[in-house]
């Protein structure tokens, strides 16, 4: 059994994958797991994910990988599943209720009080970004990569290779999928698969700044 200081050392971001394997059911179950449970601020879950299986969807994902980024695209079209994550342009009263509502339904919030607290905590934190600093689309932007990073991670532990992809036309893929009008915003894409022959990057050593460069221990 692998550990996860084992899968950080060893995983890496696949530039060629086989397109012959294929993610099975219940991996695919489990990677979904992974996207709904990661961690975000406030419990926000300011995210969306469109998860491209079949050669039609991943195509339509590709198109936004031409031009200069057209390395790209064959690990899109290449992969076995693709996930795109998209951001939430916007984050309004109506949908912090909807938040609210399913912690009440699972359980998490159990009285009038507990709902009245856990409301305030949030309204505090959201307003802050929207109103104080202004920056309420790039701070939920960083939610969606701690969902980024717990798919990679939890990927390694599948033993499913995976590749982030940021080098794709966002507004190319908001226009292919429509995602403006459902008030989202394409961020980054990971592919996951299996590595091919093809893929380079699987035989060279990792490289990392050492520890006693880049940690501090008081």
């Amino acid at each position: 059994m692998h550990t996860l200081a084992d899968i950080v050392q060893t995983r890496h971001a696949t530039k060629a994958f086989d397109p012959a394997r294929k993610l099975s059911d219940e991996q695919v179950a489990q990677i979904e797991t992974l996207l709904r449970f990661s961690p975000s601020s406030i419990n926000s879950q300011p995210w969306h994910y469109v998860i491209a299986s079949s050669e039609e969807g991943k195509a339509r994902l590709a198109k936004a990988a031409e031009g200069p980024y057209s390395a790209n695209s064959p690990k899109i079209r290449h992969a076995s599943h693709v996930v795109l994550f998209c951001t939430r342009a916007s984050i309004q009263d109506d949908y912090l209720a909807e938040l609210l509502d399913q912690e009440t339904v699972d359980g998490r919030v159990r009285s009038d009080e507990s709902r009245a607290n856990a409301q305030r905590a949030r309204a505090f934190y959201v307003d802050m970004h929207r109103f104080e600093r202004r920056d309420a689309q790039h701070w939920m932007e960083k939610q969606v990569y701690l969902a980024a990073g717990t798919l990679l991670l939890g990927a390694g532990m599948l033993q499913i290779d995976a590749c982030p992809i940021e080098g794709f036309d966002q507004a190319a893929m908001d226009a292919e999928l429509g995602l403006r009008a459902q008030g989202l915003t394409s961020s980054l894409m990971i592919a996951l698969g299996y590595r091919s022959d093809d893929d380079f990057n699987a035989a060279l050593p990792k490289s990392r700044l050492p520890a006693e460069r880049i940690i501090t221990r008081l």
